[in-house]
């Protein structure tokens, strides 16, 4: 269901130490101060590419440590700071599998805060970011969400922490571990915007929530839970959906069991398993993720994830299904933008599938395998569905380690694990949301790409890429400079998000005169308009649905 974030773990070792760079001493009386109701924050100096200076608060905590008896707790928000707070440096990762010298803690609910405010009564609107991962990895630091780009427009942007892997997600089933306590330190995350966001210029009355992969499918949960209604007043979901093919699980004991077995634990029933997983150092959660595994690194894709919580005395994130929620109107919908790529796993497949040998026959001949943990088909019906799709996709021939084969395997990957989710979602928010929805493919292929040929040349538009021209991602990738072929793409999206961002609608408004040329309608159940985000933008109908049709037989549903 979720993203490929671990193919970028190996990268992480690079990235994750801490970040001095543009960080003075915390008694430096040039840095810039803000004051909130919670407490004094002393911050730093950064420069976006056009060299626009904005302040940055990096590192601050917005919940208490969810260390000792708060692990595995639901999060506790930080109302009160004693002394000024050093907001000059960036916070740690959360526990995931880096090298020991990286810079991770248990200790990591943390926000980042940038803003060009000049102590103007005016106050901006806000972009929140909810980083992707796979809900076991990755960050809301800088070099995994850079401010570079969209500083250069009016806008506050914070990003966050939360908590992943076991440590967030753990979910028995029962009061030892209802579960979703990675989605409660996001409620938590956006209480604290509310509360002391003004005071960084930011406008709590006008919050764009945002995500890619796993932050896409926070986003559209955020609009399903009770805890966060009035906490956030327009969406953006970036490649990813809650809802698919099967409903989502209450529970995740096996993965609970699995961590406890990992980790030398007794399994005998919750209690123990709980009080031993009590004792363990952080550094062993995220150390042992490689073992969650079955296929290689990132397969499955979907691992730890959201559930529909048991009612055991908590207040619960989620109490029903998704799916159910939004058919019976029992959610509370904003103005909307969904997307994916155009080729989301594109490569992806290639190392599992193709260029390993042994696994060539598997996919060919036991698709019972395969399928349940590479293509997350649910069980029932599963032959059948297996044999329909690889008529669709691969046509029944036989693999092979070339372009037809890589373009038809990643296509067949990409649209289980991302793309039919979120055309689900297009098809389903379009007609049940009180607020218009966007729908886009990016397609554009530009000088960098997370996935590149063994040439190093990007193939196409695949998982993440869109984030390339919205953040800086110094974990990979360059900046992009002013004179690229590129750089039109980030005036574009950022323009495209920033008037979202004020008025709710991306189309062009007189200062952002890069989208003149754009006519972008909401879609409609009749009209299902999209815009195509390739070298130029356009305007389309039906998104993919000669494809999609086919896993709409397969997995029916009332839209």
């Amino acid at each position: 269901m979720l993203p490929r974030a671990c193919v970028l773990l190996a990268l992480c070792a690079v990235v994750c130490a801490h970040a001095h760079e543009e960080s003075p001493p915390a008694n430096d009386e040039s840095a810039p101060v803000v004051r909130s109701v919670s407490g004094v924050f002393r911050g730093s100096w950064m420069a976006s590419r056009r060299g626009r200076r904005f302040q940055a608060y990096r590192g601050i905590r917005y919940a208490e440590p969810p260390v000792g008896e708060l692990r595995f707790q639901p999060p506790k928000l930080k109302l009160q700071y004693s002394g000024e707070v050093n907001a000059s440096e960036e916070g740690p990762a959360c526990p995931q599998p880096l090298p020991a010298s990286s810079y991770m803690d248990e200790d990591c609910l943390t926000v980042n805060v940038y803003t060009p405010h000049t102590n103007s009564s005016e106050q901006l609107p806000v972009i929140f970011y909810i980083h992707a991962g796979g809900f076991y990895s990755m960050s809301g630091r800088s070099d995994f969400a850079g401010p570079h780009y969209l500083l250069e427009r009016d806008v506050v942007l914070v990003t966050i922490n939360y908590r992943i892997g076991a440590l967030g997600w753990i979910s028995t089933g029962d009061a030892f571990a209802p579960g979703n306590n990675g989605m409660k330190d996001q409620v938590a995350a956006l209480k604290w915007v509310q509360r002391n966001i003004a005071a960084f210029g930011g406008d709590p009355n006008s919050v764009t929530i945002t995500g890619c992969s796993a932050g896409s499918v926070s986003v559209l949960l955020h609009m399903v839970s009770p805890m966060t209604k009035g906490l956030f007043h327009r969406a953006i979901s970036i490649s990813a959906s809650p809802i698919s093919k099967a409903p989502m699980v209450t529970h995740q004991r096996h993965l609970a069991v699995l961590q406890a077995q990992i980790l030398k634990c007794p399994t005998d029933n919750t209690s123990v398993i709980y009080d031993c997983l009590m004792k363990k150092p952080w550094k062993d959660f995220g150390d042992s993720l490689p073992q969650f595994w079955l296929l290689g690194p990132s397969n499955p894709a979907g691992l730890w994830m959201p559930v529909v919580e048991p009612d055991v005395g908590q207040e619960r994130y989620l109490s029903e299904d998704p799916l159910a929620a939004i058919q019976h109107g029992r959610l509370h919908t904003v103005p909307y933008i969904i997307s994916q790529t155009t080729d989301e796993y594109f490569g992806k497949s290639f190392p599992l599938f193709l260029q390993n040998a042994a696994n060539q026959e598997p996919i060919d001949e036991e698709s019972k395998r395969i399928a349940p943990i590479s293509f997350l088909l649910p069980p029932e019906n599963r032959s059948t569905a297996m044999e329909r799709l690889r008529e669709l996709y691969l046509h029944n021939k036989t693999l092979g380690n070339d372009l037809e084969g890589k373009k038809a395997l990643g296509r067949f990957y990409g649209d289980t694990v991302i793309g039919f989710g979120v055309h689900r979602l297009a098809n389903l928010m379009c007609r049940h949301s009180k607020h218009p929805v966007w729908y886009y493919e990016f397609a554009y292929v530009g000088n960098n790409s997370h996935y590149q040929d063994p040439d190093g040349k990007p193939q196409a538009a695949v998982h993440f890429d869109d984030l390339l021209y919205l953040f800086t991602l110094s974990y990979a990738f360059p900046t992009i400079p002013l004179s690229s072929k590129d750089s039109h793409v980030v005036d574009e999206m950022t323009a495209m998000w920033y008037n979202f961002a004020r008025y709710g609608d991306p189309n062009p408004r007189a200062d952002t005169p890069e989208l003149s040329a754009l006519s972008w309608p909401a879609m409609t159940p009749r009209q299902r308009n999209y815009l195509r985000r390739g070298d130029q933008l356009t305007v389309h109908q039906n998104m993919f649905e000669d494809r999609f049709k086919v896993w709409d037989e397969l997995y029916p549903i009332d839209y």
